[in-house]
């Protein structure tokens, strides 16, 4: 005789290393709202709570991007949150940033997590052999429960060099039906749930193209999914960033199959009582390096965030400060989705790591305007191809000294309608001064003289916040939908 039983899948999703409550931004109508959220602590003490109401009928699961974006993170290259990341007893992660400090860093790293690293996506050079499992298998309430890894597949492609020293990324669509064959046939799991790292739009791609998958945790793009979708008989979920959100889907399930569920996205918040184990290790960890990050270095008295597709408040002081130290008004960065907003007042040394965590050098070059407008179709491609997998990055880039009119609808090479540098209309032979963090800011294969001018994004900033506070930064139409 049948019996229908339970299981709670518990997710957190592209934490960025923020550790500790933050500021984090909510709408309401047209308005900005600013409210903390967020903390391992807290994450911790739900991950308690759920397990204690539901023995033997948890798992918690990462989608990665979870060692990198704040200075605790950096400062370690990860290795401090080992701990925290232990005492939260996930049952597997999978990755992207985590790379950030080299395959043969984090290969030494998930060694000493209790939980595995899956990828069925990211191989050796060398061998073509997988870089870490390709999946695990766990049972809970009496199921048995293959998870599947699936890394970001951009890590190789658009990312910094070292990030993928030695190892190379598919996308993952063309190796996971036989994953799920083998974990169907041969290991005889009730569910198959995959872990992803492609973003919202590739895994809703994914679970039309494959079929097989009971439960997709997605991450990567930072969707609030107040409400699991499904698609081709997958449910699909994804959480937020920054740790702010958990998702929770409760199942129920009856002869191998999903017969209900419930999903719910929890804003972490001071509703939620703080392991004190955790906070004890954090507050140890973060001492050493509390009256630097508290240091005030300036002022807002604008909201700064991220969180917009085609140009931000928090991006426009970055690229500010990088004209005002390179003296080249005509400046780049990359579209990173990452970083917590920072509310009109202080502006402290915590929220310029926050800002720009890898704290790059700043670099100029020369580069022509038939170059910058190939480079912004192709960055725009990147985001808003047709085609999900071939959607790469984060946001648009972001610029400074240039307006630019598009069409978002229209077809790969064929968005840009108007061009401007300095508000005049670019000059595909001119050649124009610009500075740029990153590789992604302006990508090697554009320009020329390319050199460091001896100053840090985040010497930078402090040097154009002790001019300049509080600064009102406003958005200038540098990218326009039309």
């Amino acid at each position: 005789m049948s019996r229908v039983k339970k299981l709670t899948i518990l997710q957190m999703n592209d934490s960025h290393g923020y550790i500790e409550p933050h500021p984090e931004l909510y709408w309401q109508g047209n308005q900005e709202l600013f409210k903390t959220a967020g903390g391992y602590a807290r994450i911790t003490g739900l991950f308690k709570q759920v397990r204690e109401e539901n023995p033997d009928e948890v798992i918690a699961l990462d989608n990665g991007d979870t060692i990198h974006g704040t200075f605790p993170a950096v400062n370690s290259k990860g290795n401090s949150f080992i701990p925290i990341l232990n005492k939260m007893a996930f049952d597997a992660m999978t990755t992207h940033w985590e790379f950030a400090y080299g395959p043969d860093h984090f290969k030494e790293f998930s060694g000493k997590l209790i939980y595995p690293t899956l990828a069925i996506n990211c191989y050796e050079k060398a061998s073509n052999k997988l870089f870490f499992p390709p999946y695990c298998v766990i049972e809970r309430s009496g199921l048995r429960l293959g998870i599947v890894g699936i890394a970001s597949n951009i890590v190789d492609k658009t990312m910094p060099e070292h990030f993928s020293k030695g190892i190379y990324f598919s996308l993952g669509n063309q190796e996971l039906p036989a994953f799920i064959n083998e974990l169907r046939k041969h290991e005889k799991v009730d569910l198959v749930i995959v872990l992803s790292h492609l973003g919202y739009p590739h895994d809703l791609k994914l679970a039309q193209e494959v079929k097989g998958i009971d439960v997709l945790l997605s991450g990567h793009t930072h969707n609030r999914l107040y409400h699991a979708v499904t698609s081709n008989g997958t449910i699909i979920m994804q959480s937020g960033c920054h740790g702010s959100f958990i998702g929770r889907l409760d199942l129920q399930v009856e002869d191998g199959k999903i017969v209900d569920f419930k999903h719910e996205l929890i804003n972490i918040d001071e509703t939620i009582k703080a392991d004190e184990e955790i906070e004890l290790i954090i507050n140890n960890l973060m001492r050493p390096h509390r009256e630097m990050l508290s240091t005030v270095v300036g002022s807002t008295q604008t909201s700064l965030n991220r969180y917009r597709v085609l140009e931000t408040t928090m991006d426009n002081l970055l690229l500010q400060s990088m004209a005002y130290v390179s003296g080249i008004n005509l400046a780049f960065s990359n579209g990173w989705r990452y970083g917590v907003p920072i509310p009109p007042g202080p502006i402290t040394m915590n929220d310029l790591w926050n800002i720009i965590p890898t704290n790059p050098p700043i670099s100029t070059c020369e580069i022509t305007g038939s170059e910058l407008w190939e480079m912004m179709e192709d960055n725009l491609e990147k985001v808003f191809s047709r085609d999900p997998y071939q959607q790469m990055g984060g946001y648009v880039k972001r610029c400074l000294g240039l307006n630019i009119y598009i069409k978002i609808e229209n077809p790969a090479g064929k968005r840009i309608q108007e061009f401007y540098v300095d508000k005049e209309k670019v000059n595909p032979e001119k050649v124009y001064q610009s500075c740029f963090v990153t590789s992604q800011g302006i990508p090697e294969r554009y320009g020329r003289k390319r050199k460091n001018i001896g100053v840090t994004a985040i010497e930078a900033l402090k040097l154009y916040l002790a001019k300049y506070s509080p600064v009102t930064v406003e958005m200038m139409d540098t990218i326009v939908p039309i």
